[in-house]
């Protein structure tokens, strides 16, 4: 005891506020229910580890623990009363209802206080209760009371994720947004949508005000959307601030259902609008006058759906053989946390991710390169050490379920299960959508999570591979000129899924000749599912495409149309392939495509290998660099300018097309917008007249007399941070100034992101990608269940040992009946010849 009074001081008290593990170990899944050693928290960081890592790169020679012991035992039912217990009411849980497993079992739990040196050795370990902490100093009482009482870091992140559940506020901005009468109506038919400054197709956003429709934002390594949408609302004077994504606009009932953004930097999220059916009839999007008349033909589409793809992709009503062991651990669903179960799964399955975040069958979990330099308390806020706690446990066995227990119908032992809840906290904290408890898009996910830790292994090791390359590829586009019929290359930026649209008018009912007559008959009473082969959906993606308004330089910046024809420029290690089996119906209702696709389990892709530029092709010359200096610009009429900003069309973009026009015609200016307004450069920034293009910009493209003049307007911030805000906001003093004052709080957190995502960047140009044979083999896949891939359930399903293992959240089985027609992601290995 005289050890304990010695290190009573360095003991604190927790408070509601402060972050307490005490349920599991920072470093692994180690549990109080683990083993008889349970966890040790330490009194001074509320941390818990196992003994081995309690001391993990920390200066202290000695410490003092709280250990916790926990045990399941099943409740004995007195005798005599067996009767009593027996359910008389169909209920669960409630007095006379059928019993929970809580009502089946109680915990034992145990605690005592422990004083331990660096070494390992234990100094004094003394037993704690209510009988006996009356020995204890009072310090040491209140922390380990404290400790004992606290809610704990599990329930914390729950109570946080439920918080990010909570209602949408509704925008301030939305009862008085503005609405510019510019005649802009919007098609229902998806195909005909894309950002109006870049062309994308995908992850497109309509302003509320003045009907722009442009891209999602831009990811740190320019993966993600065009930036077009928040672009647009700053140009425009920020005074638009509302927007909606389309392709996500659905009615229930009366309601209009759709995910909406607030620009506006005092909401910066999401938001909800009142009016937004108002709002969207304007733009000719009519959702709640067809829903009365298509609702309940829909709902009955997506049950057939649901109903017929359920059975195939979870196997209901298989005998399945559960399996447990190294590689064959299941995952505790968090409340809708499948999609981020089945996808890590899939990596935790690869051999490349295995040597680098897991360990061999049966290894050592406690030691690891990524636990190098993180004490207790950072590890739970580090990503590589997390990912590296869920792939080693995974990996090693160490927690899967004995097989005597496999086919027990009792509950697991705590001790068995895994919760990814430490993991899935800390990867989606940054994540308007993945930080909440919600459903969300595994192939979103996947993209999301391989940029984290990209992000992250750059910052441990500027040299150490990056995960995503194991899936990256890059394709390149061949484009016909119809003017002169030269020919331009041109590389597309790296992706890490390949998405497939199905070519529906190509689906085909199939039948088999070899079916008994009696399954025949039966089968006629039954919806009819479509076949779609791989082949129709590959020849769908490599076939030519005409690209309308193309601008050829080399033509004087003339539009032209194109016809592209896009092929692999590498294949690698590994083949993300996404099968788009979600479209938008004539009511912007979600549709799910019911249909099977023949998929084969290998793949030879080798003669979508491009070739690059051939004999013989008459190539468009190589683009030349910019002239030197602009010209001299006649004066803007400030007065034209407002009336063309009014109509929606940003400040650059007026500018423009005043300059063009003399600067004082708005009709003049007019025409030449609806002229221009798909040019590159459209809402770029004019050079001052006699200016240098390149505007003595340095450090990153920041003009250091820009920056100058920042810092001496400002007074009260370094240069240092005045260029990053300058890098961050693309050199627009007005917006680095507001995005300085608007990061006070952490600017320092603020400017090392900044500085992270630019090395990030610059990485990703320069790395060299993977490449070989363009043949494939099927080695797992991702199906989902639901209307849409933001609700239902997913299921993974992995080659192991050559044999299909269904990964159905904690259920883990070999699968009779792979479901290869219904999955949304399959993953292929290359097979190296």
């Amino acid at each position: 005891m005289e050890t304990i009074q010695e290190l009573a001081s360095t003991c604190r008290v927790a408070t509601p506020s402060n972050t307490v593990l005490h349920s599991e170990c920072a470093y692994t899944f180690h549990t109080p229910f683990s083993s008889e050693k349970g966890l040790i928290v330490n009194l001074n960081t509320f941390i818990g580890t196992i003994e081995p890592l309690s001391f993990n790169n920390v200066s202290e020679e000695k410490g003092m623990f709280l250990r916790i012991v926990k045990k399941r035992v099943e409740k004995k039912v007195e005798e005599g009363k067996e009767e009593e217990n027996k359910p008389t009411k169909l209920a669960i849980g409630v007095d006379g209802g059928f019993a929970t497993d809580d009502d089946k079992y109680e915990t034992i739990s145990t605690y005592s206080v422990v004083v331990m040196e660096k070494s390992g050795k234990v100094l004094v370990e003394e037993s704690y209760d209510e009988t006996l902490k009356e020995k204890f100093p009072e310090a040491v009482v209140k922390s380990v009371e404290s400790i004992i009482n606290h809610v704990g870091m599990a329930i914390q992140q729950d109570l946080k994720a439920w918080e990010n559940d909570e209602e949408v506020p509704v925008s301030k901005y939305a009862a008085d947004l503005p609405f510019v009468d510019n005649g802009i109506t919007i098609s229902s038919d998806p195909k005909s949508w894309k950002c109006e400054k870049s062309g994308e197709t995908e992850n497109l956003w309509l302003n509320l005000s003045d009907g722009f429709i442009g891209g999602g934002r831009k990811n740190w390594d320019g993966s993600g959307g065009s930036n077009g949408a928040l672009d647009h609302f700053e140009e425009a004077g920020e005074k638009y601030p509302l927007v909606v994504k389309l392709g996500t606009i659905t009615a229930e009932g009366s309601t209009i259902h759709a995910d909406c953004y607030s620009y506006a930097k005092d909401e910066d999220g999401p938001v909800k609008i009142p009016q937004l059916t108002e709002l969207l009839a304007k733009r000719g999007i009519n959702v709640a006058s067809l829903q009365k008349t298509e609702k309940s033909t829909a709902e009955l589409e997506v049950e057939l759906n649901a109903n017929y793809a359920f059975d195939a992709i979870t196997e209901s009503g298989s005998k399945l053989i559960s399996v447990s062991g190294p590689d064959l651990q299941g995952l505790q669903n968090l409340g809708n946390s499948c999609y981020l179960n089945s996808v890590v799964q899939c990596l935790a399955a690869l051999p490349e991710v295995k040597a680098k975040y897991g360990t061999n069958p049966d290894g050592d979990i406690t030691s690891h390169k990524f636990f190098s330099g993180v004490t207790p308390r950072n590890a739970p806020n580090e990503l590589l050490v997390q990912t590296t706690r869920l792939m080693s446990a995974l990996t090693s066995g160490a927690f899967s379920l004995p097989k005597d227990q496999l086919d027990s119908t009792a509950p697991a032992d705590p001790k068995h299960r895994l919760a990814p809840r430490m993991f899935k906290t800390l990867i989606g904290k940054d994540h308007v959508d993945f930080k909440t408890g919600q459903q969300q898009d595994a192939a979103q996910f996947l993209q999301y999570m391989l940029e984290q830790l990209d992000r992250a292994e750059l910052k441990h090791d500027r040299n150490m591979p990056k995960t995503s390359q194991l899936f990256s590829f890059q394709s390149e586009s061949r484009l016909l000129c119809s003017s002169d019929r030269k020919i331009k290359y041109k590389d597309n930026a790296p992706e890490t899924i390949w998405s497939l649209r199905v070519p529906m008018e190509r689906a085909v009912i199939l039948s088999n000749p070899d079916e008994p007559e009696q399954k025949k008959l039966k089968q006629e009473d039954e919806k009819v599912v479509p076949t779609v082969t791989f082949d129709a959906c590959l020849d769908g993606w490599a076939a030519d495409a005409i690209v309308d308004d193309y601008r050829w330089p080399h033509l004087g910046n003339s539009v032209h149309t194109a016809i592209e024809k896009t092929r692999f420029k590498n294949f690698p290690k590994y083949l993300w392939v996404q099968i788009q089996r979600y479209t938008l119906g004539a009511d912007w209702q979600p549709v799910k495509l019911e249909v099977n696709l023949d998929i084969p389990e290998e793949l030879d892709l080798t003669e979508y290998k491009t070739k690059g530029p051939q004999e013989g092709e008459d190539l468009v010359p190589e683009e030349t660099d910019a002239p030197a200096a602009a010209s001299a610009q006649p004066e803007i009429s400030e007065m034209a300018l407002g009336q063309l900003m009014d109509m929606g069309f940003g400040m650059n973009g007026c500018k423009r097309a005043l300059t063009a026009v003399g600067g004082s015609d708005t009709e003049a200016a007019m025409n030449w917008i609806f002229e221009h307004n798909m040019d590159p450069d459209f809402n770029d920034p004019l050079p001052e007249a006699g200016a240098p293009v390149a505007g003595g910009a340095s450090d990153g493209g920041v003009d250091s007399a820009v920056a100058q003049s920042l810092v001496d307007s400002l007074g009260c911030f370094t240069m240092d941070q005045v260029k990053a805000a300058l890098m961050e906001t693309n050199g627009a003093p007005d917006r680095a100034a507001d995005w300085l004052f608007s990061h006070m709080d952490n600017l320092d957190g603020a400017i090392a992101a900044i500085q992270d995502k630019k090395a990030a960047a610059d990485s990703a140009a320069n790395v060299e990608l993977d490449d070989g044979p363009g043949k494939y083999k099927m080695v797992g896949m991702v199906s989902h269940i639901g209307k849409n891939t933001g609700s239902g359930h997913y299921v993974a399903h992995i080659k192991h040992d050559g044999k299909w293992v269904i990964f159905n959240d904690e259920k883990v089985a070999l699968s009779e009946h792979p479901p290869l027609p219904h999955a949304y992601l399959y993953l292929y290995e290359r097979l190296e010849s």
